[in-house]
């Protein structure tokens, strides 16, 4: 079986390829024209057959919409589909469209496209995110403004999952070039591309909304995160995600700037080989996580500005719970455990040869060795390798990474992943959960997270913050990035 790569180590992997970029594009410096900086470039902007966050990043709810869409709060809110009704048994969703929508190419939207849409993702698209529209049985088209999608079974998740994405509505006439000409139903099209260099996105003259506040938007990609943080300083763009936690305070204290900083998904999670001894043994996984100080692994690594995380669900997650205090620093205890479980061997950590995995690992290591643990620490290239030898092969005792998918914490009830973890349990309330009431998901996965986190699946280092560094012009920036999207679409200007 081909195995599949995550889309955390995917995310990571285009930010790694975005950084041989360079912007150079002139932008017009006028009040109609905004100019956001990244490091990760689209290798093409098919997300059908590309994984990764670079193409939703740039093209969802932007040029892309779904009939839902997630607000900043992580809640579902209508989109392309006015209003929905589920059925008493929840296996069927009657979604009502919006009237007068039409795609970029001037196509309207009807409930056809629904179907279109939902049904390709099973029969055509290759990621490994497709996987979420199994639960799918069929499409009906009650009349063009009504579509009816019967699901196998009642599942929770499904219609968060609609909000990435796979939820995206296309039109059979538009995705003939799907890597080359993206056909959307958003208030942005395609204007151009420059490779290595930038994407514009112009006003889609199509959209059924109000013009946007910017009618041009340039996408300019940078080489390294201090390039993109030049870029911001020189005037060359208005807004950039900031990625080197150290430069933070050089924009707060710029007058010229706002910085604003929320939450995301992306858990940087110091990974246990379950399926391996010595770490199959939860005395050790328990021994190893007391050991680490996760407020000193924030601070080397992210200044401080991370959230100490208990398990792997952020703050916008509905069943979340601060777990942080379950597993405290105790080397003592630690080291009682330890003495239980017998001597360890020397323990691999190996890790991505990236910036925040390096520094955590200093600190991992340093802290392990104080409890009688000796660590191996061993970069190894990223992508490639690690996900070969890491990933796939799962040839690690210990490793460090950075997940951003949303809603992964489910990872843990696949014995196959990378992680190695095996309990029937917890893969018995994960299917709970997903079809009982959404009062009892939300129980049922706090449970779930307890029991991950007592069980030291994993130890879940932290919880990058989105910080985001704007002109002062620039209006309605969203604090938490809780979607695969940079949604243009709220802001404004001054």
């Amino acid at each position: 079986m081909k195995r599949r790569v995550p889309a955390a180590a995917l995310a990571l992997l285009l930010v790694l390829a975005g950084c041989s970029a360079g912007s150079s594009a002139t932008v017009p410096d006028d009040g109609s024209t905004l100019a956001v900086g990244f490091t990760a470039e689209p290798a093409s902007f098919d997300l059908t057959r590309s994984d990764g966050v670079a193409i939703p990043q740039a093209l969802l709810y932007n040029v892309y919409e779904g009939l839902v869409r997630l607000d900043a709060e992580g809640r579902v809110q209508p989109l392309l589909a006015q209003r929905w009704t589920v059925s008493q048994d929840r296996t069927v969703y009657d979604f009502h469209l919006r009237p007068g929508v039409r795609f970029s190419n001037g196509a309207p939207f009807t409930a056809e496209d629904v179907r279109f849409s939902l049904m390709r993702v099973k029969t055509d698209w290759t990621i490994s995110l497709k996987s979420k529209m199994d639960v799918v049985s069929r499409v009906d088209v009650v009349d063009p403004l009504h579509a009816r999608v019967v699901l196998s079974r009642p599942s929770n998740n499904w219609l968060f999952d609609m909000t990435s994405r796979v939820g995206i509505m296309f039109s059979p006439t538009g995705v003939a070039d799907l890597a080359n000409q993206p056909v959307g139903t958003g208030p942005y099209q395609v204007a151009a591309r420059r490779r290595g260099d930038s994407i514009v996105l112009r006003a889609n003259p199509a959209f059924r909304g109000p013009e946007p506040a910017y009618r041009t938007v340039y996408l300019k990609y940078y080489r390294d995160p201090t390039a993109l943080n030049n870029a911001l300083l020189s005037n060359g763009i208005d807004v950039i995600t900031i990625a080197a936690p150290d430069s933070i305070p050089q924009f707060e204290a710029d007058t010229r700037f706002t910085v604003t900083q929320g939450s995301t998904n992306s858990e940087v999670v110091l990974a246990y080989n379950n399926a391996k001894a010595p770490l199959n043994d939860p005395r050790v996984r328990r021994a190893l996580t007391l050991a680490v100080d996760r407020k000193a692994v924030v601070a080397t690594t992210w200044a401080g500005r991370g959230t100490v995380l208990g398990s792997m669900v952020p703050p916008t997650d509905p069943w979340y719970e601060d777990l942080s205090g379950l597993v405290p620093h105790d080397p003592a205890a630690a080291r009682a455990l330890l003495a239980e479980a017998g001597p360890l061997p020397t323990l691999r950590l190996r890790i991505p040869n990236l910036p925040y995995a390096v520094s955590a690992a200093q600190v991992v290591a340093a802290q392990l060795a104080d409890v009688g643990v000796t660590v191996n620490i061993e970069p190894l290239d990223f992508p490639a390798v690690w996900l070969k030898q890491v990933f796939t092969d799962h040839d690690y005792d210990l490793s460090i990474i950075q997940h951003v998918e949303a809603r992964d914490v489910t990872t843990f009830g696949r014995p196959a992943y990378y992680w190695g973890y095996d309990n029937p349990g917890i893969r018995a309330q994960l299917t709970e959960a997903d079809t009982g009431t959404a009062a009892q998901q939300i129980d049922v996965m706090r449970r779930v997270a307890r029991t991950l986190a007592q069980d030291a699946a994993a130890n879940w280092l932290f919880l990058v913050p989105n910080v985001v560094a704007a002109k002062k012009k620039v209006t309605g920036i969203v604090r938490n990035q809780v979607s695969e999207s940079f949604d243009l679409t709220a802001l404004g200007h001054t």
